[in-house]
């Protein structure tokens, strides 16, 4: 039987709190949580606010994604370190320890917690004109919130599901402990694939066809049933379910509402991170950057740290500039600095959004998680490890995003081709270092001082500490071998 625990360090109110204070304090039950989760509207409220977590610094905001390109080798600290500011070190050297590690721990535990939350207190709440079908949509949106929160953490602090499904993987928490008396121990990889799937299946049969949440800034930021369905294709490639990974990727691709963008959009700037991105064919979810949002430290975001007008700590590495082609637009999407000064390429997928002063320093930046060519790519992987989809084949899928990005055509396909095509059409989107890791693949580059970095397809640093914060408070937790 699937174990249930409540988790020792959560924040019970929906209201701002730091992260140390929820890690190590135990919760406690306001009246005016209680209060906001007694109404339909106080529910839908708290979903509303369980989405901006996402951009913190530790996680799609900035971090979770670009410590993964300069891990996996798509991304080098500048050559000419007078133009650095020491933030991409620890990832750059892989030199991670229990007290020198990634903070996503605390705030996808701290997510987790907001939408149990929620789910908790849905029934009943049906009356003065709210329908099933409005309390479905919001279980949908937790679900998936959920759903994504664990997939993450899983993702960072355990080995892949290829490497070890019955090894250890990370709490499962569907339920909040109000008297912080529980210390959950780590569920095995498998386990926590599979209630992951069991949330984001809920969700996709629960939440209305055309629902896309009211009054939001960006539509793309909220969870509907492409995006859904679009995680469940990431989900099953993750934990090798090919068939499922290929149909569910074929559902968002069968999709009217999205077309691969053409080799001008790819490079058009406002294609990247700005508003209009919201409404172009192939983001199916983002996560909203904004200046005023509590969460959100711009300042170290993406748009800062790969800009040199900004930290610039996080450049293109040489040996992901020079996989492109001559004609292929997406090799464009790199640049030097203006003055030519730092000896680095920079991309522009973070170009900064206008969202206040963006003449003198890059500033906040939407970041696209989902978009339609990953499910080409997840499609043609799980196609060539014995999925069958009708018309489809891995390199009509390969070709086809090619054509788009002004590419010559494949002439075959096979995995090694899907991994470099992977590469080059999601680098800066936080890919390279979990495909490396649940493909069994070893990796070697350099670094900005020419020393080498190399890991083995076993090596346990494919998985990272977990903090030793979490060890203290929690006996249960057991740490990654190797820290």
């Amino acid at each position: 039987m699937k174990k249930i625990f409540a988790i020792l360090t959560i924040v019970l109110t929906i209201g701002f709190v730091g992260c140390e204070d929820f890690l190590v304090e135990a919760p406690l039950l306001t009246q005016s949580s209680e209060l906001t989760m007694s109404t339909y509207g106080g529910l839908d409220n708290a979903i509303a606010g369980a989405y901006a977590p996402l951009v913190h610094t530790t996680w799609y905001g900035s971090f979770f994604v670009l410590d993964a390109e300069m891990r996996s080798g798509n991304a080098i600290i500048p050559t000419n370190t007078d133009f650095t500011s020491g933030r991409m070190r620890l990832p750059h050297d892989l030199s991670y320890s229990s007290t020198s590690t990634s903070g996503l721990w605390g705030w996808a535990y701290y997510t987790i917690s907001m939408v149990n939350n929620v789910i908790e207190n849905l029934e009943g709440k049906d009356v003065g004109g709210v329908t099933e079908q409005d309390l479905n949509n919001l279980k949908a949106e937790a679900l998936f919130i959920r759903a994504l929160s664990h997939f993450d953490a899983l993702r960072l602090y355990a080995l892949p599901y290829s490497k070890n499904p019955n090894g250890p993987g990370v709490p499962i928490i569907l339920y909040t402990d109000k008297t912080a008396s529980e210390q959950p121990a780590r569920n095995t990889v498998a386990e926590v694939f599979e209630q992951i799937i069991e949330d984001l299946l809920e969700a996709e049969e629960i939440i209305a066809p055309s629902y896309v949440r009211s009054g939001v800034a960006d539509a793309k930021a909220v969870a509907t049933l492409p995006a859904i369905q679009a995680l469940l294709s990431r989900v099953y490639l993750y934990s090798q379910n090919w068939q499922a990974a290929a149909d569910y990727a074929t559902k968002v691709i069968e999709n009217s509402k999205f077309n691969l963008w053409d080799a001008e959009e790819y490079v058009d700037k406002s294609t990247w991170g700005a508003p209009v991105a919201a409404s172009s064919g192939e983001v199916i979810f983002e996560v909203y950057g904004k200046q005023a949002n509590f969460y959100d430290a711009w300042w170290e975001g993406p748009s800062h740290m790969t800009n040199p007008k900004g930290y610039a700590d996080c450049a293109a590495h040489p040996d992901l500039v020079s996989l492109y082609e001559a004609d292929d637009v997406r090799g464009e999407l790199f640049r030097t600095d203006e003055e030519e000064v730092s000896g680095s390429m920079w991309t522009t997928k973070y170009i900064g959004k206008g969202d206040g002063d963006a003449v003198s320093t890059p500033d906040a930046n939407n970041v696209i998680v989902l978009r339609l060519s990953e499910m080409y790519l997840n499609r043609a992987e799980a196609i060539i490890n014995g999925a069958s989809i009708a018309g489809a084949t891995a390199l009509g899928d390969l070709n086809k995003i090619r054509e788009n990005r002004g590419a010559p055509a494949l002439a075959s396909a096979g995995s090694d081709v899907v991994f470099a095509e992977r590469r080059k059409e999601l680098a800066f989107e936080g890919h390279l270092w979990f495909d490396y890791a649940r493909t069994n693949r070893a990796m070697t580059r350099t670094k900005s001082d020419g020393s080498v970095v190399s890991l083995a397809s076993d090596d346990g640093r494919w998985a990272l500490p977990i903090p030793q914060r979490e060890l203290d408070v929690n006996d249960n937790l057991i740490q990654n071998e190797g820290y």
